[in-house]
């Protein structure tokens, strides 16, 4: 608008339709001997130049032109410049770096680049056949069959042990060159940084291998929006022989089965698969710690000592001995009848006794010790094994070393280092309480047996779709040693309630990955703010006070500047000042999210980290 009037006013002048008094000084410093010649059109034209000078800062301060050029040359800037999490489009890639030629085989073997190029280019090769292939070929084990396999077989080369190429559908974009799954878009708006406004905010295997929790009410999109992506894309990643996925859920399937190598439907008569209770471990103390945990977990306020080690401690004390016997732990109903003290027990000491084993009998002994008194865990842990020695439970949580039933697998969670997809039904409508020790079960087995796996060249991921009253001290530590050992846990809460509230700020900062959905309450959002911690901002405090004018001249200035703002003239006073405010305050992730949004914010495995992005979740 300021701009159209210092025109017009300009016109007005040039074409004389408001006199020539505005000539009235070039006609004073100019010589009457000039008039006509070279010099005068020269200085005629520089007398322009200081009038249309004059216009341009007058009418500049009032319309604040500075202030709207900085602003597009910083948007100019930002629409030229890569920022984000997901990248931007990358710019053309030479022929010996295109991943359309696979430049890493053609070194070696032009001949089976080439075949493969010609496979791409004729559409029989997706995005997992070229991820899978260049994957298998990277990793350096058998080139000379996996050449023999290409040039037989083509594109459907070193297959998954599925046969699978794909899923049967996918609902989110992936980018499997990279690795990511996309999750939405930052906000353009002034809560998100200007680096991330309209970048798109993706998630792959070096953030999820710091961890996820995602919290958000019912209804937010957690399951929709971040649980299915994340496991699209494990299983994408599982088909191409980089990762391996265990997709834990509650309530209904988060993808067809179609999508799985490997179903357990915990109570479930038709499920062809079970769950190994001690996950093949032969380590007695170690199949005690993952037992006590799954099955006390929950109550480490009340325990002795805080946490469930005095009950993994007992539970060692038994499964040891029974162990020396029988060979194989026991299993759901041998161990209730030892924590119960029955008949049981007395068996196990005379079969130690007539196999001479002290060293077990002194285990046996110490448990005992222990009952009655005031450390007594057996009672507690009899209780919760009672849970899960069910009918509907029976068979499904036999050894896999054992036979279990003639059709009915088990399967253990130590087989990480092969890419395979794995889904837990629980059963949280008709057993919620044993649902959430199998849940606290299968946490318990991932964060020990990814840990301890030597093969770490396959992504493990373990997705607990609603892990309410499953975080411990205990896995509070497995989560820690994750980042090290090429795996990760994605928990999802419908609140920061599930969690023992001392336990609430641990987990917000051993996670390293955090996002809060549309609609946490207040409570919920304190932690992440004090998480979030605060930033460096400028405040500026500006005070006006309306100017009077004595001399005539400056009155008709004021008076063609209300004129053209319509306000009266005043003197402004600017204060700046820098503090330190939250990020992002309980009561703004509370009160002003919009629905289908989430604020985020990530880390990496090599320690990069992201400010929270306000994010619109979906595509």
């Amino acid at each position: 608008m300021t701009f159209l009037i210092a025109w017009l006013l300009w016109s007005l002048l040039y074409n004389n339709y408001l006199g020539g008094y505005w000539l009235w000084p070039l006609a004073v410093l100019t010589p009457d001997s000039w008039r006509g010649t070279y010099a005068f059109v020269v200085a005629a034209y520089a007398w322009y130049g200081l009038v249309i000078l004059a216009l341009v800062t007058f009418f500049g301060r009032i319309g604040h032109w500075g202030e709207l050029l900085r602003r597009i040359w910083a948007g100019l800037r930002g629409a030229g410049a890569s920022t984000g999490i997901a990248p931007r489009t990358p710019p053309p890639l030479l022929p010996d770096t295109d991943p359309a030629l696979f430049p890493d085989l053609r070194a070696d073997a032009p001949d089976v680049a080439d075949r493969l190029a010609a496979e791409l280019r004729a559409g029989r090769m997706n995005d997992v056949d070229h991820a899978r292939i260049t994957h298998a070929w990277r990793a350096g084990r058998g080139r000379a069959d996996i050449a023999a396999d290409v040039r037989a077989h083509g594109a459907a080369a070193c297959p998954h042990g599925s046969k699978a190429r794909d899923l049967p559908a996918r609902t989110a974009p992936h980018d499997l060159l990279l690795r990511q799954v996309r999750l939405g878009t930052g906000v353009d708006g002034e809560r998100t940084p200007h680096d991330y406004r309209g970048a798109g905010i993706a998630l792959d295997p070096g953030v999820l291998g710091t961890s996820a929790l995602v919290v958000g009410p019912s209804g937010s999109g957690k399951s929709r929006n971040v649980v299915r992506p994340v496991v699209e894309s494990m299983c994408l990643q599982a088909l191409a022989g980089q990762a391996t996925i265990i997709a834990v859920t509650s309530g209904p399937p988060v993808l067809p089965d179609d999508a799985f190598d490997v179903i357990v439907r915990v109570g479930d008569p038709s499920s062809t698969h079970g769950l190994d209770l001690y996950a093949e471990t032969e380590d007695p103390d170690e199949a005690g710690a993952i037992l006590a945990e799954a099955l006390v977990g929950d109550l480490t306020e009340t325990l002795p000592g805080g946490d469930s080690r005095r009950a993994a401690t007992a539970l060692s004390q038994l499964i040891g001995p029974y162990r020396a016997i029988h060979a194989r732990f026991p299993d759901v109903p041998e161990l209730r009848d030892l924590l119960d003290g029955t008949d049981a027990l007395a068996e196990l000491r005379s079969a130690l006794q007539a196999k001479g084993l002290t060293a077990q009998l002194r285990e046996l002994d110490a448990y005992q010790r222990q009952v009655g008194s005031a450390q007594d865990v057996s009672g507690l842990l009899a209780s919760r094994i009672a849970l899960l020695d069910r009918p509907d439970f029976a068979g499904f949580f036999t050894a896999a070393s054992e036979a279990g039933t003639p059709d009915r697998r088990m399967y253990s969670l130590r087989i990480l280092d092969r890419p395979v997809r794995v889904r837990i039904d629980l059963p949280e409508r008709a057993h919620a309480e044993a649902a959430r020790i199998l849940a606290r079960l299968v946490l318990a087995q991932f964060t020990e047996c990814a840990t301890a796996r030597r093969d770490r060249n396959v992504f493990a991921a373990l997705v607990l779709d609603d892990a309410a009253q499953t975080v411990s001290p205990q896995i509070l530590r497995g989560l820690q040693r994750l980042p090290a050992s090429n795996s990760g846990v994605l928990l999802t809460l419908r609140t920061l309630d599930d969690v023992p509230e001392r336990l609430r700020t641990a987990l917000l900062g051993v996670v390293g990955c955090r996002i809060a959905c549309a609609g946490v309450t207040a409570w919920d959002a304190k932690p992440f703010s004090e998480v979030w911690g605060t930033e460096w901002v400028e405040t500026r405090t500006v005070t006006d006070r309306q100017l009077v004018a004595d001399e005539p001249m400056t009155k008709v200035v004021h008076g063609l500047r209300r004129l053209v703002t319509g306000r009266h003239v005043t003197a402004q006073s600017v204060t700046v000042r820098r503090e330190q405010r939250q990020r992002w305050s309980a009561s703004d992730l509370a009160n002003e999210l919009p629905a289908r949004h989430a604020v985020v914010s990530v880390t990496t495995v090599t320690g990069e980290r992201t400010p929270p992005i306000l994010t619109k979740l979906g595509r």
